[in-house]
């Protein structure tokens, strides 16, 4: 890492500058071409998925089969020299099958804990409404204190850390439906969707290679995301553009169409991927747009709809993009 980014430390203790701005910038715009070589025509959703991941966040995708969701979390644990692993839910998937277990060492007398699929930098939770609620709350209790305790013993788990989700929004027969409470946890949901025409032409052409043996080249260590997360974290936020977030959020609570609108939770994860996404675009402060441009993102799978308003034919995303428009947002600020 070069002299321009600052130590987690540091970084609490300062404003971002316009320089370290633009060096986030151009690291984030790197990390982004790296993957895009694996996942073509995707680059709003790569970009989604770095924003997650700076912003300390999990991202859950609602998507159908074979649009690259397994090749989108390899790709970001090589541009990052991190380690990735991918658990399949089944309905029969224990909690000890994700998180480890303690087996016991004759020749030593004492249990040893044999770590589980989910320590690694990333983890690909695969069809992850298809396990059981007690297994989804394993995943999700691990995700909120980024810690296993094992017969009195807390094991952390690795940093950075970062579990992508996916659920098929197309088979529901024998899947459990995540609760509100641990849709939550999740700072943001997105989908990857199928690759446009020419993007498909482009991986046609490249069919005689499996998709596993492309190799991302490293952009940064795995120890230079928690700093550029902390980094991220120091991007200036003005007074309007937390007035303008409460505003948004309170919007979702009284509408007459949500039963359950977003929690605190929420507002807070669309403060820090703006910042986030500020400075992706090199910027040391947030603007309206940015919080505009991550709404949807972060709020809609959040809400908890009227069914009546559900049996009509609306959406929670819809809903957000109806309050974009009926809240007014705060005027252009100049940079701090």
């Amino acid at each position: 890492m070069n002299a321009q980014t600052t130590s987690p430390d540091q970084a609490a203790a300062a404003t971002m500058t316009a320089e370290q701005a633009a060096h986030f910038a151009e690291v984030f715009e790197r990390l982004v071409s790296g993957v895009e070589r694996v996942l073509l025509g995707k680059h709003h959703v790569i970009r989604m998925a770095f924003t997650a991941l700076l912003s300390g966040g999990h991202l859950l995708l609602e998507d159908v089969p074979g649009t690259g969701k397994t090749s989108l979390a390899r790709a970001i644990a090589q541009s990052v020299q991190g380690t990735s692993n991918r658990i399949q839910f089944t309905p029969d998937l224990l909690p000890g099958d994700i998180t480890g277990v303690s087996i016991y060492d004759q020749r030593s007398g004492a249990f040893e804990f044999h770590r589980g699929p989910v320590f690694a930098n990333i983890v690909l939770a695969d069809e992850i409404n298809r396990a059981s609620p007690k297994t989804q709350a394993a995943l999700l209790e691990v995700m909120e204190e980024e810690q296993i305790t094992a017969d009195g013993v807390t094991h952390p788990v690795a940093e950075p850390f970062m579990v992508i989700a996916t659920q098929n929004p197309i088979e529901q027969a024998g899947t459990y439906r995540l609760p509100e409470a641990q849709l939550d946890r999740f700072i943001m949901k997105t989908s990857i969707g199928y690759p446009d025409h020419a993007s498909t032409i482009r991986i046609l052409e490249g069919a005689g290679r499996r998709a596993h043996a492309v190799v991302v080249p490293a952009v940064i260590a795995a120890a230079t995301v928690v700093e550029l997360a902390a980094l991220a974290r120091t991007v200036h936020v003005d007074p309007s553009i937390n007035d303008y977030v409460s505003r948004l959020v309170d919007a979702t609570r009284t509408s007459t169409e949500v039963r359950l609108g977003a929690s605190v939770r929420g507002a807070l994860a669309l403060i820090r991927t703006a910042k986030t996404l500020a400075a992706a675009n090199g910027r040391h402060y947030v603007i309206p747009d940015d919080v505009k441009q991550l709404a949807e993102a972060v709020l809609a799978h959040r809400l908890l709809l009227d069914p009546e308003a559900e049996f009509d034919g609306v959406t929670p995303s819809s809903i957000v993009a109806r309050i974009l428009i009926e809240t007014p947002p705060p005027g252009d600020r100049q940079a701090a």
